[in-house]
């Protein structure tokens, strides 16, 4: 119990801790991998409660697809319809879940109590520990703009202890909100997760989703055709409203400027920058029929996983 109580306060700092990610365990009973709803937006669409491939009970039959197992045509349809069909079949025991993690330079980033790349850190390694528990294979994509670490999916807590291990060094090596070079967009680290990413995967995506554009969701719609992907969109309350009544010096690293931030109309051309790329965001995952689930710098992890991934409904 004394675990869940320090969870509930939110997580401090730029950088995780080690210790923090191996704790998450003690949270994760409290979890499923399941989504209980999608985001508050009136545009979010329906999405799968239930993760597919090869298991015992039977659920449907639909067109064959590139990179489906031919093992599992159904003959007698694809003989009558004379176009190939494949059997889909309910996860009964154990399934691959892969963990894409964004640790960007534009995660190094929070005002409140952490930055963002600490919070998706923490989510991720949350869900890893539900994973395992669940007896599932885990695996995990972490990257930044110069290189990334891909871990194939396995059964085991060391295979968990090893993502935790990249997950940290990642986090380590941020230093600044500014790319030094030119910023890796999520188009090829979405390819090479869909790479790694056998069909029936369940693909949970953690990030700011920053540069999110139309490759992005084509490699996206790709991606969800063969696995169950659920995104988690990091944010920080600074990027959604700034502080009213403030003179605040900015600067790239390079040119520095003063904004008056008591002027309304820089007020709502702020906002609607934000809103503009979170609605894009939840469009496309309606679109997609994918669930599109918000999280805050604001909050614990504990809290808002919860909320989200809860085996029971928070009373309100």
């Amino acid at each position: 119990m004394t675990h869940k109580l320090d969870f509930q306060q939110p997580a401090k700092g730029a950088y995780c801790q080690l210790d923090d990610l191996l704790n998450m365990r003690f949270i994760a009973g409290d979890l499923r991998l399941s989504p209980l709803r999608m985001s508050r937006s009136q545009l979010a669409g329906s999405f799968r409660t239930r993760f597919r491939g090869r298991g015992m009970e039977f659920e449907e039959v639909r067109h064959y697809q590139a990179g489906d197992d031919i093992r599992s045509i159904d003959w007698r349809v694809t003989a009558r319809t004379q176009v190939p069909h494949t059997k889909l079949f309910r996860e009964e025991r154990e399934r691959p879940v892969i963990l894409m993690l964004d640790q960007r330079p534009g995660m190094f980033f929070g005002s409140r109590t952490c930055f963002k790349s600490v919070l998706a850190a923490q989510c991720a390694a949350a869900l890893a520990w539900v994973a395992l528990g669940n007896n599932d294979r885990i695996g995990g994509l972490v990257f930044n703009d110069n290189s990334e670490r891909d871990l194939r999916p396995q059964r085991n807590r060391h295979a968990l202890l090893n993502l935790l291990q990249e997950i940290h060094g990642f986090n380590q090596q941020l230093n600044s909100p500014i790319s030094a070079g030119v910023a890796t967009t999520l188009a090829p680290r979405l390819n090479d997760l869909r790479r790694i990413a056998r069909p029936g995967s369940a693909a949970v995506i953690i990030s700011d989703f920053a540069g999110f554009g139309a490759e992005c969701e084509e490699r996206l719609y790709q991606l969800s055709r063969h696995c169950d992907v659920t995104l988690l969109h990091i944010s920080d309350p600074i990027e959604m409203t700034l502080p009213e009544g403030h003179l605040l010096n900015i600067s790239d690293g390079q040119h520095r400027r003063r904004l008056d931030t008591s002027s309304r109309a820089l007020q709502q051309d702020y906002s609607q920058l934000f809103e503009k790329h979170r609605d894009e965001l939840q469009r496309c995952a309606t679109r997609l029929g994918v669930p599109l689930l918000p999280l805050t710098t604001a909050q614990s992890a504990y809290t808002q996983l919860q909320t989200l991934f809860g085996k029971k409904p928070c009373r309100r």
